[in-house]
């Protein structure tokens, strides 16, 4: 006899598997549904919370300085097997300008910052007030109405490594992965060290540690990866500082650059020298905006200016170097009268020390002299765009053939070139062959010039601009760039050790600049 019960359920089957599926299925989604939505959520505060160690993570140090090490920047977003980016993460716009910066014993940097009163020795300056706010200096109180409050300060010119390491601080896409960097950051404080020991000591002295820090770097694994060739430094002297040749103790600097494992790397400095791997940055100026509306104000200001001379000249001249050509210029520029307007920067005067006398004198000018001096380059050349100065330049190696990142190739359309290696070519009066400028070209070139001002600034260190890139975000772009060529000549089977550290002859002619009519 059929159990009723049984031929009940069996008559039902179907249906009831169909309900067992369906509630199955319920309990499934909802399972993994919840499992992701845990797995999204987690991945976002992770990130945030990442977000907030670098901007958080800060020390006692003094003059401003903050700490940030390896550890406490951001992870980078996790992908699966297929490399694709898990869900929960966008588009890595990092990917190709990943910088990792290497933690250095504080030998190389920090502890030169903590002696600041012994960064000149044999003189009576004290470095120290210049290292305030992460490396500007002290902030202008009186701009008597010639700079704008709250962006500008007292800067020092040596002092860009300091400056550049704290702006690298705030980079969007440092990495603590060496293996996914696209560049490795040194942060050396290669001038700093050097004015400690610039008079009175040996030659072992004033070598020691740039001997300490290559080999410290080759001892890493990162370094292994290219033999140092991606990795960079940043000087505040100019690059010859760093290239004695020889071990009398009386030649002048260190042999940094001529050490077998620095010839590896790039080093970016105020004035490159003529090997393949030095690259010339702009000097640090005293205007440091922390918004781009105070830069775009600027310009204006600059478009509005009363020109009263035709040109200027703030300098000192140079009777110890034989073909110097200031004194020339001096005395044409005192010959012109009101036609030209000269500050004199001898050796003790104080007029150029005060950045509210040269922007005023440069303010007041339609073109802005730059000679050489001590050497090829000077930062009164950024003094002069700053101020919408068209700069009348005489030697290609004072800017054209020095800051390829930052100044356009084509010269011409920016400044005026007069052809004056040294005074036994001097063939020119000033104020004639400038008094012949054509008025339409002079109001292009000076639009020009304000066009290049946020190029040639380092913008404050504590924000970042919203649609502008500075200074430092072009040297970055420069160097990663750089970088970016040696893996492509690997890709392609060639030896990136080809020209990368061979010396240029011709680096400060025009040879690869161009003739003037390049982009």
């Amino acid at each position: 006899m059929e159990n009723p019960i049984t031929s009940k359920c069996c008559n039902h089957q179907p249906w009831f598997v169909l309900l067992v599926f369906f509630v199955f299925c319920i309990e499934l989604f909802s399972f993994d549904y919840s499992g992701l939505t845990a797995k999204k959520s987690a991945l976002v505060t992770v990130l945030d919370d990442n977000h907030g160690n670098v901007i958080n993570t800060q020390s006692s140090l003094p003059h401003g300085f903050t700490e940030i090490t390896n550890a406490s920047v951001s992870p980078l977003p996790k992908t699966d097997e297929k490399g694709d980016l898990k869900v929960g993460t966008e588009i890595d716009s990092c990917v190709g300008r990943y910088i990792f910066v290497h933690d250095l014993p504080s030998r190389f940097n920090e502890d030169l910052v903590n002696n600041c009163r012994l960064l000149t020795r044999g003189t009576d300056k004290n470095m120290c007030p210049y290292l305030d706010n992460l490396g500007f200096g002290p902030e202008i109180e009186n701009p008597e109405d010639v700079l704008m409050n709250n962006s500008w300060f007292l800067t020092n010119q040596f002092l860009l490594e300091v400056i550049f390491h704290n702006k690298m601080k705030r980079y969007e896409c440092l990495t603590n992965d060496s293996s996914i960097a696209s560049a490795i950051y040194v942060p050396f404080y290669a001038g700093l060290d050097m004015s400690l020991y610039l008079w009175g000591f040996n030659t072992t002295v004033r070598d020691s540690a740039s001997l300490g820090l290559v080999k410290w770097l080759s001892e890493k694994p990162e370094w292994k990866r290219m033999w140092g060739r991606d990795h960079f430094l940043v000087a505040g002297r100019i690059a010859w500082d760093f290239r004695r040749q020889s071990d009398n103790e009386t030649d002048w600097g260190s042999k940094l650059r001529f050490l077998p494992e620095s010839k590896n790397m790039s080093m970016l400095s105020i004035e490159s020298s003529s090997w393949n791997n030095d690259y010339a940055i702009p000097y640090p100026t005293c205007f440091h905006p922390s918004k781009d509306s105070e830069i775009f104000q600027w310009q204006d200001r600059m478009r509005r200016q009363n020109r009263q001379y035709l040109f200027s000249f703030a300098g000192a001249p140079r009777p110890e170097y034989q073909n110097s050509i200031r004194g020339k210029i001096i005395d044409q520029c005192l010959a012109s009268k009101s036609q030209c307007k000269l500050l004199d920067c001898n050796y003790g005067a104080t007029n150029c020390d005060n950045p509210v006398n040269v922007m005023k004198v440069f303010q007041s000018s339609i073109f802005c002299l730059q000679p050489p001096g001590d050497s090829y380059t000077r930062r009164s050349i950024f003094d002069s765009i700053l101020a919408g100065c068209i700069p009348v330049f005489f030697h290609p190696g004072t800017a054209y053939a020095q800051y390829i990142w930052h100044l356009p190739k084509n010269y011409t359309a920016y400044s005026v070139y007069l052809p004056v290696k040294d005074l036994s070519e001097w063939k020119i009066n000033l104020n004639e062959t400038l008094l012949r400028m054509p008025e339409d070209r002079i109001l292009r070139l000076r639009e020009e010039v304000i066009k290049l001002i946020p190029r040639v600034v380092y913008t404050s260190s504590r924000s970042r601009s919203e649609t502008l890139e500075d200074a430092f975000d072009l040297a970055v772009k420069g160097i990663l760039d750089r970088i970016e060529s040696l893996r492509v000549m690997i890709r392609e089977g060639k030896d990136p050790s080809i020209g990368f550290a061979d010396g240029d002859d011709y680096k400060y002619t025009f040879s690869t600049y161009g003739n003037g009519n390049g982009s």
